[in-house]
């Protein structure tokens, strides 16, 4: 009967185990294989050249450059989207006035593709767009949001906050609805109030969920792609390049799979870091022997 039980168990997960195994590990590991290979001279009959690629990207200041500009964006964004979907959350589950429209409004920009959201900012920061008719008419010059290396960075990670903050709003006011009333009841009565009442209680039980939201934003700043490639391309002098921009450059656009593998790999490695420390930081007790 347990036989059977277990039998049953696992037909369950079959489906889910073909595919992470077509779709990640077989992926995976021909990744790390190409990553050894040389593709430069003829892209049929690559070269086996060990670590050579992993060296010649380490060296690259270009590759250093395009590391450099992920963890900025990543600076620019995951504060950012940790906190402040936090505070519309708590907002939001006060009992306020047309709060489910409060909801739809800010949730919007979600469920509208990232590659419309990019144009429609593209228009706006354009030199005749709409930024630059307000910031003219308020008597400065005009600013060149995506042609200025100094701003590029910083209007791209705008896009990437205005389509995440409602999606990790909604996982906050989840996570709202299973704090106890009477806590705050409780805190009424001690006259606790206000910012200390949420320091004292919200916070500590949205622990899990703010290390979630931690390492979803994180994950997804080191991997963005879809905004630089429409806004940017990776300019002005390769400003906002990241990571995967930089892989998709030499896979597709140079056909050097064998750097581009060995990037992503980096990549890989940088990710499951990122995701480790934010565990660890938020969930450490959860992890003691």
């Amino acid at each position: 009967m347990d036989k059977n039980k277990n039998l049953g168990a696992y037909l369950f997960l079959l489906p889910a185990g073909i595919v992470l195994l077509v779709f990640f590990f077989i992926p995976f590991f021909q990744t790390i294989q190409l990553s050894f290979l040389d593709y430069s001279d003829n892209i049929y009959k690559p070269i086996f050249v060990g670590f050579k690629n992993y060296i010649e990207l380490f060296n690259s200041p270009i590759f250093l450059k395009t590391v450099l500009n992920t963890f900025y964006f990543l600076v620019l964004c995951v504060p950012f989207l940790v906190v402040f979907p936090l505070f519309l959350a708590i907002l939001i589950n006060q009992n306020i006035k047309f709060k489910n429209t409060y909801k739809i409004l800010i949730y919007l920009p979600v469920v509208v593709s990232i590659v419309v959201v990019a144009i429609a900012f593209k228009w706006l920061y354009a030199p005749s767009g709409l930024l630059n008719f307000f910031v003219e008419k308020i008597g400065l010059k005009p600013i060149g949001w995506l042609t200025n290396p100094n701003v590029a960075m910083i209007s791209v990670a705008l896009v990437t906050i205005f389509k995440g903050v409602g999606y990790y709003m909604m996982i906050y006011l989840s996570a709202l609805m299973s704090v106890p009333k009477e806590l705050y009841e409780a805190a009424d009565v001690d006259g606790i109030t206000g910012f200390k009442k949420h320091m004292a209680i919200t916070i500590p039980h949205l622990m899990p969920m703010i290390a979630l939201v931690s390492t979803i934003s994180s994950i997804s700043a080191l991997k963005v792609f879809v905004e630089i490639y429409v806004m940017t391309r990776g300019g002005p002098m390769d400003s906002t390049k990241t990571i995967v921009y930089y892989i998709y450059e030499r896979a597709f656009e140079n056909l050097d799979l064998g750097i581009a593998s060995a990037g992503a790999v980096i990549l890989l490695f940088i990710v499951m870091g990122f995701s480790m420390l934010n565990i660890f930081v938020f969930e450490k007790d959860k992890y003691k022997a």
